[in-house]
């Protein structure tokens, strides 16, 4: 499946939800938001949330630090 995540186009086998994505990608566990096409996708709906072919998503890793 090639979607596109923060701008750049990928290419992704296997992966058909938000979650999917977030595991193949290494953040499984980390605090992210993610938009996709223009929508927040609440964390609770990362599992159901399907992915198509051309999605545009955009992912933000939340920091900590002091």
């Amino acid at each position: 499946m090639n979607i596109f995540v923060n701008g750049e186009a990928r290419q992704f086998e296997g992966v058909s939800s938000v979650l999917d994505l977030v595991d193949a990608l290494g953040l499984a566990g980390q605090r992210i938001a993610i938009e996709r096409n223009g929508e927040i996708v609440p964390r609770s709906r990362h599992g159901e949330q399907t992915l198509a072919e051309g999605d545009r998503l955009e992912m933000v890793v939340a920091v900590g630090g002091g």
